[in-house]
């Protein structure tokens, strides 16, 4: 039996998201967050991690949605990703953070095409977990696309 993809699940707006373990580095409580000048929206800022200056994403603001306030629940997932660039580290702000796991069925369904002006560039597929849809992310795509700032 082939071994099924580990996901960690995240949420965000009462939505349920997932990024692929293997870029999954670390999950951080909040922590400070260093402003930077003329920073896009979704762009917080920068955080210190054992020493290393990494930029944070807001999740909600590269997904499109409303800002809202932190939470005892509000996590900062720390990812490394390898675009075809360079390998980098971010950290992605989201609402809290679930479980590992896997999903339901061993294949994702692709991202539904609904509207020329909609591609969903930045969703993997969609899955299952107990009867709930589940995004999965490209975190890489999110990112690239998602923050112009950090593709430089």
């Amino acid at each position: 039996m082939a071994e099924k993809a580990q996901y960690v699940t995240l949420g965000v707006n009462g939505e349920l998201f997932a990024a692929p373990v293997e870029q999954v580095q670390e999950i951080l409580d909040m922590r400070p967050i260093a402003r930077l000048p003329q920073a896009p929206a979704n762009l917080l800022g920068m955080t210190d991690v054992r020493g290393d200056g990494i930029p944070v994403l807001d999740l909600r603001l590269t997904l499109g949605l409303m800002p809202a306030s932190d939470t005892e629940n509000t996590r900062i997932v720390v990812l490394k990703l390898e675009t075809p660039e360079r390998l980098m580290t971010i950290g992605l702000r989201c609402d809290k953070v679930y479980e590992v796991t896997s999903l339901d069925e061993e294949t994702l369904a692709p991202p539904p095409v609904v509207s020329g002006e909609w591609r969903g560039h930045s969703v993997a597929g969609i899955g299952r977990r107990r009867g709930a849809f589940v995004t999965v992310l490209d975190l890489v795509r999110l990112v690239v696309v998602g923050a112009p700032a950090l593709a430089a």
